[in-house]
This record gives structure tokens, sequence and C-alpha cells, in this order.
């Protein structure tokens, strides 16, 4: 059974949920609070977000906590925070989060700080404020690359890890590829006024990679002169100053760091420096060593670097050719609590099928392999998985010549009974299908459980009070 308890005051309580045993509070937000957590196998510590469904219901933020998921789940970068699960209940959303624990950008630059009433006093060494620029502009851009666009850049949202490397979060208004007008465009009016784009504010659309390098550099300014660029009381009178760039940049700067300010505080988003032309700018290149993304070579490979967030349970010493789950984990995979499916633009019956068979997990794989091999893939062995690749056609990435991979696990549920998942990292929907249907057909399986495809967080949120047959809080 998986229980949750709370403790005494000032969330010091411990709680155990699945495999993380929840420890104090770190955090609080809008819509619930971050509690620090233990791994129970591997003593990793993580950092778990606990959302509370009323709120998000009584506030309208189902499409916030939609965006963040969906964001974070296709974003794994040195730079970014990571995503480790996400879980729900009849009253809470669970997100397993890497645990950074330097604190915000903000409380680096100011450090023990006396406010003024238009400027802070604390600034960095230009060489920090670079390195530290450098990493921004790395995770920027890869979220760029991936459809992703923050729309909320500011120090606060920026965290600083305690060997002093920058961790991207709160992704809440963040965009996606889907979000784009017929136009191409962003048309939501979003961001922290000292560090909003001036496009943003004028409801005519804009380039999301555009705006967030404005507020890349409004950060940079406030790292190296150690104020804000554009500051007023007065909103009215802060928007005008932004409209029309109005700021000075200090000549104390070195005239790298002058150039590149200028050229990024341009309020003209025609004529503002692009991302490649910031990593090629002479200043911004000294002493830069760009930053090799987790997923260079595929998603499934990098979820083994970081701690595996499902419990390997073994009584007695055995071959690990699958996975034992507990039933919080087991019920955190049906469809009707994998909140992956609210989140991701393609319909997610297309990338994972899941089945149970009491087959012994050496001969589903043997089997899989076989299935497989027939049909024209390379098969590759893991630690209890099996990759199945395919090079169909060109593929965009030349990094990555698999134009098709689908992964393969076994997870034992009890006594002879087994589930297999079989996940679509990237490839053809028809040939996914097809591959599946020829593996289910060889294993003798008629039926296969197909994960729903995306509705209305709210609607699929307020289904689970109805659903008592499958709670998470206490199994």
């Amino acid at each position: 059974m998986v229980t949750t308890t709370t403790g005494g005051k000032g969330g010091g309580g411990q709680g155990l949920l699945g495999a993380y045993e929840l420890g104090r509070t770190v955090g609080e937000g809008s819509f619930g609070t971050v509690k620090r957590a233990r791994h129970r196998g591997s003593g990793a510590h993580f950092a778990v977000k606990v959302v509370d469904r009323a709120r998000v219901l009584a506030r309208r933020a189902g499409d916030q906590v939609r965006r963040e998921v969906a964001a974070l789940a296709v974003l794994r970068h040195p730079n970014v925070v990571r995503l480790h699960e996400i879980a729900a209940s009849k009253t809470k959303i669970y997100m397993v989060l890497e645990f950074v624990n330097g604190g915000e950008l903000f409380d680096r630059i100011v450090g023990s700080f006396a406010a003024t009433e238009q400027a802070i006093e604390g600034k960095l060494p230009e060489q920090e404020g670079r390195r530290l620029f450098q990493q921004l502009i790395d995770g920027v851009s890869y979220c760029h690359e991936k459809g992703v666009y923050h729309r909320d850049l500011k120090p606060e949202n920026v965290l600083v890890d305690r060997k002093g490397n920058i961790k991207i979060s709160d992704f809440g208004l963040s965009a996606l590829a889907q979000h784009l007008g017929n136009d191409g465009l962003l048309h939501t009016t979003c961001g922290s006024p000292n560090y909003i784009a001036p496009e943003v504010l004028q409801n005519r659309g804009y380039d999301g990679s555009l705006s967030d390098i404005w507020s890349c550099g409004v950060i940079l300014y406030l790292m190296l002169v150690g104020y804000l660029p554009f500051d007023d009381r007065n909103i009215v009178v802060l928007y005008q100053k932004i409209f029309k760039g109005d700021t000075q940049i200090p000549e104390c700067l070195s005239p790298g760091a002058q150039n590149l300010l200028h050229r990024i505080l341009e309020p003209n988003p025609m004529k503002r420096i692009t991302m490649a032309e910031i990593k090629a700018h002479e200043w911004f290149q000294k002493d830069y060593v760009p930053v090799v993304p987790y997923d260079s070579d595929d998603e499934d490979s990098q979820l083994d670097i970081t701690q595996p967030v499902k419990e390997q349970i073994s009584e007695m010493p055995r071959e690990k050719t699958s996975h034992q789950i507990n039933a919080f984990e087991l019920i955190g995979m049906a469809s009707s609590l994998d909140l992956s499916g609210f989140f991701e633009e393609e319909d997610v019956s297309h990338r994972k099928v899941r089945f149970t068979t009491e087959h012994p997990p050496k001969d589903l794989f043997d089997q899989i392999e076989r299935s497989a091999s027939e049909m024209g893939f390379q098969v590759q062995k893991g630690h209890s998985k099996l990759k199945l690749m395919r090079n169909c056609n060109r593929t965009k990435n030349p990094k990555n010549p698999v134009s098709f991979l689908v992964c393969t696990e076994v997870f034992e549920l009890g006594p002879s009974l087994y589930l297999v998942e079989l996940k679509k990292s990237h490839g053809d929907p028809t040939l996914y299908r097809q591959l599946c249907e020829r593996i289910c057909r060889d294993l003798g399986v008629t039926e296969m459980e197909q994960i729903l495809g995306p509705r209305p967080v709210a609607d699929d949120l307020a289904r689970l009070d109805n659903r008592s047959a499958t709670p998470l809080v206490a199994l």
C-alpha cells in the first residue's frame, strides 16, 4: 500500500509516495508546493512539485499546467530543469523534477543587496556574467530548436546549482509549435513587465525566439550593470521606455559587451540580433564551451544516464530482464491517469502501446527480436529493454541517421504476469502500427491498450473525480 502522511507545521513532515520519500517543503507557488524528495532505491534527491487540482480548476489554469508539462517533457538539456516523471491522484498532480539546490539567479546577482527606488546594488564581474549568459543562451536556444518558447525569462525563473551552472525553470507561460497562429507568430501577451519585449505589448503577433532573446538581454544587462535597463513605478512609463528602447549602456563595460547589449535590446525585432548571431559574437565566443544536450543521440538512451524513476524490486538474485512495478506506478501508467496524452500534439495512440502477457521476459524479448528482424529492423539489446531501429528515409538530423526508433520494455506485474510497452521515440506512425500489430500477432495477443489522445486538461482532471476505482492517494 502506498500511503501519504503529514507531519507538523512548516512542511517538515515526511511522506511516502511510490518510490519517493517526501521531505520538507522547499517552495510554494500559486497552485501548490515543491517538496524535496529522496528516491528510496538510489538515495538520489529530487524536487516533487505537488499541484493542487482544486486550485488549478478554480483559477482556470489547466492550460498553464499543460503547457509546463508539455514543454518539460521534450526538453533534455544540462541548462534546463529536467522532468523525470509525472503522475496524478484524485486531488493532486505530482511532477518529479531535477533538484537544484543553489537558489535563483537573482539571488546570485544581488547577493546581500540594498534595493533603492530604481536600482539594485549588486552586479557580477563581466567574466562571470558572460559564463552564465553563455549557459542561458545555450539552454534557451535548445528550447527554440525543440519548438518551445519560454516567454517569461527572468532571474527568478533561472536557477543555479551548487556548481554555479544555470537551470532554466518555470515553463508555465511557454508556447509550443501548436500555439503558433496561421501567420506563424504568437499572439498571447504574457511575461513579466521589466523583461517583456516591446513587440509582445503591441498585440500584432511576435516571434517567440526574438522575444526570448530580448528577455535574455535584460538579464545580461542586470548581471553586468546591477540594475534593470527599463524600470519605473508607473507601468505606462515603463512600457514607453521599453517601446523606445530607452536605456543607457554604461561605458564602463567592455566594448564587446556594450555592442552585444545594444544589438539585443533593439526595440525593432526585425533588426534585433538572432540567436545564431549571438553565438557568433566575439564577446560571447570568449572561453565559450558549447553544452551538449542529453538527447543528442536519442531521448531514450539519455533516460538511463539520470536516475530511473521506475523502482526495481527483487526478492532474490535473478536475471534482470524485466522491471517490477508497484501499484502507484502501475496506476500512473493507466490510460485514465497518463497525463502525457493531455500535452502532446501527436495522438498518443500513435506512439505508445501496452499489453499484458504470461510469456516470460526472455521469451518475449526473443520473439520481439525475431518479429522485428523479419520486418527489416535492427535490434539493439539493453538493460531490460530492446531498441528497434530502422533508417526508412533521409533523416533531418545528420547526427542521428536512425529515422525510426521504438523502445520495448517489460514490467513484471506479478507472478507470471507481465506488461509490455512499445514506445515510439520518433518515426512514421503507420510503420509503428504495423510493427505493433506484427509483434502482438506473433505473441498471440488479441487486445492492446492504446493510450487515449489529447483532451482539455480541465475535462480530464474533472473526470478523475468520478473514477473512484483508481485513486493514487491510498492504494
